[in-house]
């Protein structure tokens, strides 16, 4: 059931609970100086009681639940210290009831408000101090929170990732980025078509994994793009971001959320080539200049052997001559040694 269907029964509800009072105790709503029937009002009073508490549900969307648990325990700290300056002898000598009724309230909503705002903007270790000898830590180190963004999905190299158990946690798949890859998917273009059904089958296979447990993040957050989405919702669960986007993740690096970039954990872990080397390789065309065959490695390295323009399409052995670096990548040039 949508957040809309369960909002929409709970007013409902309410409205009808406000109809019941007036026809059961019109007397509690109801003023002899109004003309309208008590269910016109009762009927008023439950919309409006439903409508505030729905606002005011609205207004915590983006409230954690550690926030939550934090501003409880600052609200029950601040009401027990109002209470013992309450049963103090500070005041003893005020004796008017009314004066005294609104000391009690001022202490009770000050010291509450403190020690909520207090309590949300302290860490975990600080609640070592109130409560000594204890601290909060996890208990299973594996329960690390992993946001895939599209990029990552739709590339696919991080469920080889994930059955190489290369990648411990929790794999948070936002909603918005579901429906990201499903208008990708139902593009007109084929080319993004097949990006998009490519991301589907790579979320298909992600969540049939055995090793991670996989979640999908249903409630939407209040940002104007995806990828802003992206960096609030990671840094609201604490979650690392999985991304090839180069530009969200420089976005990451400067709000201090810990991402990873896939290209870049591949680039890293390209091997090193040195002259003089032996490879395999298979000559899949002939090059530019006369005599030439061009290769490539599995990390797509192109590799050009002389005298290879006459075995093209079979896998022979080669010696590296020398390395050419450019600004797609290095480029290899071998000689045959078969």
């Amino acid at each position: 059931m949508s957040l809309v269907a369960i909002r929409g029964l709970f007013l409902s509800l309410c409205i009808l609970a406000g109809y019941a009072i007036s026809q059961v105790q019109p007397e509690l709503i109801h003023h002899p100086a109004l003309d309208a029937p008590p269910s016109v009002f009762g009927i008023l009073i439950g919309f409006g009681f439903g409508g505030l508490l729905i606002a005011f549900d609205e207004m915590l969307k983006g409230l954690s639940l550690r926030a939550f648990s934090a501003a409880t325990f600052g609200l029950v700290l601040g009401t027990m210290i109002a209470w013992l300056v309450d049963r103090s002898e500070l005041f003893v000598y005020v004796d008017e009831y009314p004066v005294r009724w609104l000391i009690r309230l001022c202490l009770f909503i000050g010291f509450s408000y403190i020690g909520m705002v207090m309590a949300m903007r302290s860490n975990k270790d600080d609640f070592s101090l109130i409560i000594p000898y204890v601290r909060f830590s996890p208990q299973d180190k594996s329960e690390d929170h992993l946001l895939l963004d599209t990029s990552v999905i739709i590339d696919g190299r991080i469920a080889d990732l994930i059955d190489a158990r290369f990648v411990e946690g929790i794999l948070i798949v936002p909603e918005f980025v579901l429906r990201e890859i499903q208008t990708v998917a139902d593009s007109s273009d084929s080319v993004r078509r097949e990006r998009g059904r490519r991301g589907l089958d790579m979320l298909s296979r992600i969540q049939k994994n055995v090793y991670n447990e996989v979640k999908v993040y249903e409630q939407d957050v209040d940002a104007p793009s995806v990828d802003e989405k992206l960096v609030v919702l990671a840094k609201m669960l604490r979650a690392t971001l999985y991304t090839n986007d180069y530009n969200l993740g420089k976005i990451a690096e400067l709000r201090r959320i810990r991402h990873v970039n896939i290209n870049e954990l591949a680039s890293a872990l390209k091997p090193v080539i040195l002259p003089g080397e032996r490879l395999r390789v298979r000559i899949a065309k002939q090059g530019r200049d006369k005599g030439q065959g061009v290769g490539y490695l599995n990390d797509g390295t192109m590799i050009v052997v002389n005298g290879g323009n006459d075995r093209v399409g079979k896998e022979v052995s080669v010696e590296v001559g020398r390395l050419l670096q450019n600004a797609t990548g290095t480029m290899i040039f071998a000689e045959i040694k078969d």
